[in-house]
């Protein structure tokens, strides 16, 4: 995951561009295209030069289950009770006379009461539209590493090698497979 540089200009920010150069490889998991920027960033290949770009982005919602009067009242009171332990915190902090921890615990139940109320008041309104709670994540169909034209050949030479490596490491049989003849030791030629 990437932030946006609070340096860079105005304009950056507020036209986006797609990034150049060429395909290095497509997957189809973030994660896999994460490894192969790793790889090549353990290898000191300029990095700023690569990007990863999601393709066919979706919007997925996932239902986690259902909305009863009892979790929102519990989502009310957790997020009210924050409140309230920010608000106590502050006024044992910065009191002139001292205020004790007693107060900071009064404050975290008003806070926890009112979210509460807050929370089940909200819910009653919008009771017909939403009965169910849900996390919402946008996702890619595929994720291409794209790398800047003049690199391409350097990523891909890199990353062969990477592979080639990883190919002298026999895989081990399958199981289904019937078992493999051992190769008797070479004979000492005198």
């Amino acid at each position: 995951m990437s932030n946006q540089s609070p340096f860079g200009g105005r304009r950056a920010a507020l036209f986006p561009v797609l990034p150049k150069g060429e395909v290095l490889a497509t997957y189809a998991t973030y994660g896999e295209a994460q490894e192969v920027v790793d790889t090549l960033a353990k290898a000191d290949f300029p990095v700023k030069q690569v990007s990863i770009l999601g393709n066919d982005l979706k919007s997925v919602e996932r239902v986690t289950g259902k909305l009863t009067w009892g979790r929102v009242a519990l989502g009310g009171a957790a997020s009210g009770a924050w409140l309230g332990v920010f608000f106590g915190l502050l006024f044992f902090i910065f009191s002139p006379d001292g205020a004790g921890l007693p107060f900071v615990f009064a404050a975290v139940m008003i806070g926890a009461g009112f979210g509460m109320l807050f929370g089940v008041v909200s819910a009653a309104l919008n009771r017909r539209r939403r009965d169910f709670t849900s996390t919402m994540q946008v996702i890619a169909s595929n994720y291409q590493v794209i790398v800047d034209g003049a690199l391409v050949n350097r990523a891909r030479n890199l990353l062969s090698g990477q592979a080639a490596a990883a190919a002298v490491v026999p895989a081990p049989p399958h199981p289904s497979e019937p078992p493999r003849a051992e190769e008797p030791p070479a004979a000492p030629q005198p």
